[in-house]
């Protein structure tokens, strides 16, 4: 029978404010086996947050180990060891971490896996004491900081007894965990952090004083002294549950059980997980070490509950300045780096996964036919933003994944009708570009869409659609034709001799309809800009790559004059040569990063370099016919010993005390999955001599013996064009039916014409204007199902 503790209550109620630990992760793991519903994350040479049961919610902040002498010194390894980390095979993502006492006293060894039937963390330790005169007096104690049900607030922790022995324990709503070990606790206590925890105690005393059972409703702490004098070698496990009796049997089975057997099984599942992948390895230059781990890292961040959700991270962006406000993380669904993240299983040759990930994305699409900016796993949103490139990625993989004939019996079609429409409907100015900060006119955004709309084309045509697949190709080729126009200014300022290129976005309020579209017109306000410091800019001054998406899915062709004018400003604003190789900030300007003294982001600061921006330059310079290695091997230089790439890397010199060093990883993300889904695909692509990502029907539209754009102009209710040139075609649409009365002259003679229809809700009416024309189009609209009329005139200059 199981008994919680609660008669010696600890002091000091709530504790400390609860925060969370750094982004940057030296490693992450999980069992490959469905049945073992945990996560693990490792940083400064011990476990960090450990996800149960699903991938998106945290369940403790960190679990290491303290040393005392119980007189002249107190350790713990964060802090006062410093570390090795390994993994502990080519393939697993078992870790293996080695502390040891920087006066060479003792060192703590390591071995961490997940049990592959349970969610059970077990942790394999040999406490090596170098003094043998010591051995008697060093002591061993492991101290948990529970974040339960994802919180730091309103946990309680209680000492239990299990089966005749102590088991340290805390539960938060329905969420509990129990730790124990091989080896029996000495001594244990609860309290809350900072004021009555076994840490605070063992600092101030070198001995565990407070013994306390319970510590309720804060921000808790458990500590247990492990009994060394037995042996200095033993498993601990850390097990999770829906209530006390479930994580407490889970972790006596565990425990029962050798930990080599399941460490041998953990290793079995994850080398028959990439024994299935591509025999990429030959493209890397570190003999495929970067590759395996990518590849394990990418499956790793599928959840287990909600088969196919693929979240962006493991982790907490500079988690350490952040607390329980902070509910997301990067454990959310973010569809585009979703979409990038299992493009990459796919190049790596794995078609279950990304399939998976199609259909749950395809469950998770709203009504309207849009995606939110991120959600949980449940598809409940986080953020509620509105990004258009994150609408048109899921059709790409659906083309993907048909030209790998890999759909089975799916039909995506239903999901990319809707999608496509949606992208009609409410585009082409997008609420917030890919870095979700500014709405208006994206060259990365548009490069996407109008991919998307070529392949929803041939999905509509594929079903008998016809007139749909050609009004969505008509829509594609408005894009197309307007990307140059809405997004390149010929009044750029940033490089003397480089007037002409293209700009990160032009600003634009999707919610007006009559837009200044003149790209060098138009103010940015940079989101997240130090305080106190000068954030709005001349649109035509903000450069980012983005523009080198329009080559990759097969928009432009790699070579064009204005791409490469265009890299030329970019590399003059961006560009940072690290020891590693080049690596590129967002755009000039940013503010989301540790801001010049080495202070974590809290709202404000300075963008850092991005690794993945490396992986899409090497991309384009594979398209573009030169040497793709050098960016290969940047991209391994940017790994950390376990194998993981950063979001970011610090640009400036080291500030040792903040952990930040030049050209190694800052407080943000890592590992970032979009970074090494660029790292898998860059290896596939310089395998094929081809852009993996490229889009083939889409390059046949726009490239090689390109025919001219199609002249074509859309006005509607939320772009209300106000000039039309001579010799174009204005298409009037909207989302109803429609009979349109218009003229070309001032109502002396006027025409009614029904609207189209589509298959997407969409309803329209073509007007050929002659080059000869000069005079304006007048319309308005009759409503059938209102039978009403619109009850004002709209009006289109011809020039």
């Amino acid at each position: 029978m199981t008994l919680l503790r609660s008669r010696h209550e600890a002091f000091g109620h709530p504790g400390i404010e609860p925060r969370w630990t750094r982004g940057g992760k030296q490693a992450v793991g999980t069992a490959y086996s469905r049945a073992s519903r945990v996560w693990y994350t490792c940083a400064a040479g011990v476990l960090t947050e450990v996800y149960f049961p699903t991938i998106d919610k945290p369940q403790i902040r960190d679990l290491q180990f303290l040393v005392t002498d119980g007189d002249s010194f107190f350790h713990d390894e964060r802090r006062d060891t410093d570390y090795t980390i390994s993994r502990t095979s080519k393939t697993s993502l078992g870790v293996k971490l080695i502390n040891e006492d920087r006066a060479g006293r003792y060192r703590i060894v390591k071995r961490i896996v997940s049990n592959p039937a349970e969610p059970v963390l077990l942790i394999r330790t040999r406490f090596e004491v170098a003094d043998a005169s010591l051995a008697a007096k060093l002591r061993l104690f492991v101290l948990i900081a529970p974040h339960l049900d994802g919180g730091g607030g309103g946990n309680t922790a209680n000492l239990a007894e299990v089966d005749g022995r102590v088991v340290l324990t805390a539960h938060r709503n329905a969420a509990w965990l129990a730790c124990g070990a091989t080896l029996p606790f000495a001594k244990a206590s609860c309290g809350f952090v900072g004021r009555s925890d076994g840490w605070t105690d063992l600092n101030a005393h070198r001995d565990l004083t407070w013994e306390f059972d319970a510590a309720e409703n804060g921000n808790v702490a458990l500590i247990g002294e492990l009994d060394i004098s037995q042996s200095n070698e033993f498993t601990l496990g850390l097990a999770f549950g829906d209530h006390l009796h479930d994580a407490a049997t889970s972790l006596f089975h565990s425990l029962g059980t050798p930990f080599e057997e399941h460490e041998t099984q953990f290793k079995a599942q994850w080398k028959r997980a990439h024994g299935k992948a591509l025999p990429l390895e030959p493209a890397s230059s570190d003999g495929g070490k970067l590759y395996r781990c990518s590849h394990a890292v990418l499956l790793a961040h599928e959840d287990k509950n909600y088969p196919g959700a693929m979240i962006a991270s493991l982790s907490i962006p500079w988690g350490d300045a952040k607390g329980d406000e902070d509910l997301g993380g990067y454990h959310l669904v973010w569809p585009r780096d979703m979409v990038n993240t299992t493009t990459a299983l796919l190049a790596s040759g794995n078609t279950a996964t990304p399939l998976r990930a199609l259909i749950y994305l395809a469950v998770a699409q709203r009504a309207d036919g849009g995606f939110y900016q991120n959600f949980w796993l449940d598809g409940e949103p986080y953020w509620q933003g509105v990004q258009l490139d994150e609408v048109a990625f899921p059709i790409l993989l659906a083309w993907k994944l048909r030209e790998q004939q890999a759909l089975a019996d799916y039909d995506p079609y239903p999901m990319v009708r809707s999608a496509a429409a949606f992208l009609v409907k409410h585009g082409p100015a997008t609420p917030q570009e890919r870095w979700e900060e500014n709405s208006g006119y994206s060259p990365s955004t548009l490069a996407v869409n109008i991919a998307a709309l070529v392949c929803a084309a041939a999905f509509a045509r594929e079903r008998g659609e016809s007139a749909t697949a050609n009004y969505l190709l008509d829509y594609a080729d408005f894009l197309e034709c307007h990307v140059e126009p809405w997004t390149v200014t010929d009044r750029g300022t940033l490089l003397t001799d480089v007037p002409r290129h293209y700009i990160r976005i032009h600003p634009v309020d999707p919610a007006d309809p009559r837009p200044d579209e003149n790209p060098n017109d138009g103010t940015i306000v940079i989101k997240n800009g130090p305080r106190g410091k000068h954030y709005a800019f001349p649109a035509n001054r903000i450069v980012d790559a983005g523009f080198l998406e329009l080559v990759r899915y097969g928009v432009r062709a790699p070579g064009d004059p204005l791409i490469e004018d265009s890299l030329r400003v970019v590399d003059a604003q961006l560009k940072v040569d690290t020891p590693a190789g080049p690596v590129w900030r967002r755009y000039n300007h940013d503010g989301y990063g540790e801001d010049d003294e080495g202070r974590p982001f809290q709202g404000s600061g300075v963008g850092r370099g991005w690794p993945l921006l490396t992986g899409e330059r090497g991309h384009y310079e594979l398209a573009a016919g030169r040497d793709v290695a050098p960016f290969i091997r940047t991209l391994e230089g940017f790994a950390s010993g376990c194998g993981l790439l950063p979001e970011q890397v610090w640009d400036r010199p080291d500030i040792a005390e903040k952990f930040l060093f030049f050209g190694q990883p800052t407080g943000a993300a890592m590992p970032l999955c979009w970074a090494h889904a660029e790292y898998v695909k860059l290896l596939r692509s310089a395998t094929d001599g081809c852009v993996f990502d490229r889009v083939q029907t889409v390059a046949d539209r726009y490239l090689g013996t390109r025919r001219a754009c199609r002249k074509l102009e859309v006005w509607k209710f939320n772009r209300q064009v106000g000039t039309l040139r001579a010799g174009f075609t204005l298409r009037i649409q909207a989302v109803a039916p429609f009979t349109l009365k218009w003229t070309r002259g001032e109502w002396d003679r006027a025409s009614e014409t029904e609207a189209a229809p589509t298959s997407l809700g969409v309803h329209f009416v073509d007007i050929d204007v002659t080059e000869a024309s000069s005079a304006p189009i007048r319309f308005t609209f009759f409503w059938p199902g209102g039978g009403r009329w619109e009850g004002r005139d709209f009006r289109v200059e011809v020039v």
